[in-house]
């Protein structure tokens, strides 16, 4: 039989939970940005009190548009929230830097017949991805919290002429793929939508 005091405790962690779930819903988060080819920067606030802000939205989709055609498309909102849950977990205190967002067609198809590493379908054309890095984060760390997220697809350019990850929200995949060894040390538990 289950004593008075332990139904109360039980209740008041109840009620603890409840109360911290409904803060993590109405925060507010803001994305501080630099973008490497505009040099356009700011801190944009995407969301407020746990809803999407369209004025922030809107800027975001601006400072992330295909800088060679000039032309902006509404990126995923869902986008922002992986990279700022990133940005959190690795704990940076730069700006991001762009390396890439939207990418319309006619830009994709121009940096395809240049290099074989952009898809012919790039989740960049569907407003879904963005190549990114932090400069006080080192580029091994900054993927695997892409990874650890398992919320899309994480690519990794540790030698291109500006090192960068690329994080999207499509399927679960990363490239190049890491090792056995690396994926049990990054889940140890086993729990991974993630392939050697």
């Amino acid at each position: 039989m289950i004593e008075r005091r332990h139904v109360a405790t039980l209740l008041a962690g109840t009620f603890l939970l409840a109360g911290s779930a409904s803060v993590v819903q109405a925060e507010t988060r803001a994305l501080s940005l630099f973008n490497t080819h505009t040099q356009e920067r700011g801190t944009i606030v995407f969301k407020r009190d746990g809803s999407y802000d369209s004025k922030g939205l809107q800027e975001l989709n601006y400072m992330l548009r295909d800088w060679r055609r000039n032309e902006v498309t509404r990126m995923d909102p869902v986008l922002f929230d992986l990279v700022w849950n990133v940005y959190r977990d690795v704990g940076s205190h730069q700006p991001i830097h762009i390396v890439s967002g939207y990418r319309s067609p006619a830009t994709n198809n121009a940096l395809r017949n240049r290099s074989r590493g952009v898809a012919k379908f790039s989740q960049h054309m569907l407003g879904k991805a963005m190549d990114f890095y932090l400069p006080d984060v080192p580029l091994e760390k900054l993927r695997e919290a892409g990874m650890k997220m398992q919320m899309g697809g994480v690519g990794f350019y540790p030698t291109s002429g500006s090192p960068f990850v690329h994080m999207d929200t499509g399927s679960v995949r990363a490239w190049p793929r890491m090792s056995r060894e690396q994926l049990v040390r990054l889940f140890p538990d086993g729990k991974t939508a993630h392939l050697p």
